[in-house]
């Protein structure tokens, strides 16, 4: 007797598929499953994967720069996991964590690693607020929550200290094992620079902005540092926001052979009611519209962030992973026009929408309002 099937529905490759739970895993996966259940959904021929990972949002309501509400940004838009990058520091994290129970997402944070985490814009200009040793007590305080490092290395952030707050959120990632997501942007740092410091599976996220401190030359291709920290295992990740997508670079990229390596939105209040943001499900289709296939971008919003944030036990459709699923729809008939962070418009024949979030084996039904 399983808790719940789900039947009817479809893999990437249009195969038939069903899916049994068990207390809050995935205990069987078959084309037919004619066991008992307590609980059966009908897919309706829907697509399913394992559920949706968005690796960088903010979603500490208490904060006023950049918050908003885990499950406005997460199980609502088909997302089964949520990330924090970074909104929270030692000092703050904590309360964070509290109200991340009350959620129906599964939540995680990554420790900013300023004691207030992003309360002001600046929060690397004065780093006495950085303190390695109360930053290594609350990460082991709360192992179960934080599951990496956040470092916001851009002008606005970091005034005058330079490379400074990265050569710190290296040194407490080496003590705290634990990985590090570096937010690019603005010079100084000089991108070049930045990059020398980072090693395989450090993640850069915003890796598709269009600033001129970003990954493209003057001529429009593909900085060779930029290839370099690729090919090296420098993880590639979207953080779209505000100002940090567009189509132009990541195009470019993809024709030089450079894909990002997870999808995610950096995600708040403003950018998810007003956009250019509004979901995943949307940032998804404007990786489709600079050349991803389905495949791939299932895969990076899955798999990739599990593997980069070491969530061993999501983002894979398996026996044994855990019971958190999206069912979605793809119509390659609509006419959609997506806008990236510099107001360029563009328009999609590809809608991804998703119709059921399932969370620890609990169904929940999604109410599309579109984008």
């Amino acid at each position: 007797m399983y808790d719940l099937i789900i039947k009817n529905a479809r893999t990437l490759e249009n195969q038939p598929i069903e899916v049994a739970i068990f207390d809050g895993k995935i205990a069987e996966i078959a084309p037919e499953i004619t066991a008992e259940s307590s609980e059966i959904l009908d897919a309706k021929q829907d697509f399913i994967s394992a559920g949706w990972i968005d690796a960088h949002v903010h979603c500490f309501e208490k904060m006023s720069l950049y918050y908003d509400y885990p499950d406005e940004v997460g199980v609502k838009n088909g997302v089964t996991t949520i990330v924090d990058a970074g909104s929270t520091g030692e000092n703050n994290i904590r309360d964070f964590y509290e109200l991340s129970k009350n959620a129906k997402t599964n939540v995680y944070a990554l420790l900013n690693i300023s004691k207030d985490g992003i309360v002001f814009q600046d929060e690397l200009a004065d780093l006495t607020k950085v303190n390695e040793a109360k930053n290594l007590a609350r990460i082991q305080e709360l192992s179960d929550f934080i599951i990496g490092i956040k470092a916001r290395m851009s002008q606005s952030v970091i005034g005058k200290n330079g490379v400074k707050p990265l050569i710190l959120a290296k040194k407490l990632q080496k003590k705290a094992d634990l990985p590090l997501m570096v937010h690019i942007g603005t010079a100084p740092v000089v991108l070049e620079e930045l990059m020398t410091y980072l090693t395989a599976g450090d993640i850069v996220t915003h890796c598709f902005n269009g600033k001129d401190n970003g990954i493209l030359d003057k001529d429009g291709k593909i900085k060779e540092f930029a290839k370099k920290a690729y090919q090296d295992g420098v993880h590639f990740d979207i953080g779209h926001g505000t100002d940090s997508f567009n189509f132009q670079v990541a195009m470019q990229a993809k024709a030089e052979h450079i894909l990002a390596d997870s999808i995610s939105t950096d995600t708040y209040l403003r950018n998810r009611l007003d956009g250019p943001v509004y979901n995943l499900a949307t940032t998804m289709e404007k990786l489709i519209y600079s050349g991803y296939s389905l495949e791939q971008v299932i895969s990076r919003v899955t798999v990739a962030p599990a593997k980069a944030l070491r969530l061993v036990t999501k983002g894979q459709l398996a026996i044994g992973f855990d019971a958190d699923l999206t069912l979605f729809q793809v119509n390659t008939h609509a006419n959609k026009h997506l806008t990236d962070s510099n107001h360029a418009i563009v328009e999609t024949s590809v809608q991804i929408t998703p119709t059921t979030a399932i969370i620890s084996g609990k169904i929940y039904h999604i109410q599309n309002k579109g984008s």
